[in-house]
């Protein structure tokens, strides 16, 4: 009885052993992809692949919960020896990941159960999942679900279609402000809002000459009302100065 069970034991780690392999190639096949050819790594491709990994690991699960395979809670390892030193065998064993067995690795590598911080993490989460309720937790998922399509969009539009309407936006947008303008065409054609300035007279040696508020073609006291053509002629002859471009 004892012997058949040993035997079957050893079935099932074998098996287990086949099974963990194949998703190990499966996750190295993937890691590589992610690392070496991500620039031409498409969406669907990345699906197939964790859709390999989901299969893979949803086989290992059946294969422990199947009648036929001893339950592996009640096998106890017992590290029989621990050592500093180098182990080449263990290490080939293990893909130079464990090159030794000491007391310093047993603890990590024979634990049964997770870190207390990840247990507390994972009660946290489990509590925080059962205070939602299904209606909340629909309500949440519609909104993530419309959150990604608006971005799916803006990102699928051409930005050619979006060029266009920032040209247009551009040009329509003027680029002076007329209040302003009006203001330095009163002030530079009639003095308005110039302070008043001495008289004229003789200037003394040394000295530029002073600004003096004039007023052209309008009453005294008032600015006149439009522009005279001769000053338009000025400022357009000033305009083309030289010294002025």
């Amino acid at each position: 009885m004892q012997q058949r069970e040993e035997k079957q034991l050893e079935a099932a780690v074998d098996s287990l052993i086949s099974r963990v392999a194949h998703l190990k190639n499966a996750l190295h096949s993937f890691i590589y992809k992610l690392e070496n050819e991500f620039e031409r790594l498409e969406w669907p491709s990345v699906l197939d692949n964790f859709a390999l990994v989901s299969g893979q690991l949803n086989t290992i699960n059946k294969l422990l919960r199947n009648e036929k395979t001893p339950s592996f809670r009640n096998q106890v390892i017992i590290p029989l020896e621990l050592s500093p030193d180098r182990d080449d065998e263990l290490a080939k064993l293990t893909e130079q990941r464990v090159p030794v067995f000491s007391h310093e690795i047993v603890p990590d590598h024979l634990r049964t159960k997770p870190d207390p911080e990840v247990e507390e993490q994972e009660k946290q989460l489990n509590a925080e999942a059962a205070r939602i309720g299904p209606e909340v937790a629909q309500k949440q998922i519609q909104t993530l679900n419309k959150l990604c399509s608006n971005l799916l969009e803006k990102l699928n539009n051409p930005r050619d279609d979006r060029d266009p309407e920032s040209a247009a936006m551009r040009q329509n947008k003027p680029s002076f402000n007329p209040t302003d303008t009006m203001a330095l065409v009163g002030a530079v054609v009639f003095g308005k809002g110039l302070s008043k300035c001495r008289a004229p007279g003789p200037v003394a040696p040394g000295q530029g000459p002073t600004l003096q508020q004039v007023t052209i073609g309008g009453a005294p006291g008032q600015p006149g009302g439009k522009i005279p053509s001769s000053i338009k002629t000025n400022i357009k002859s000033a305009s083309m100065h030289p010294y002025n471009r």
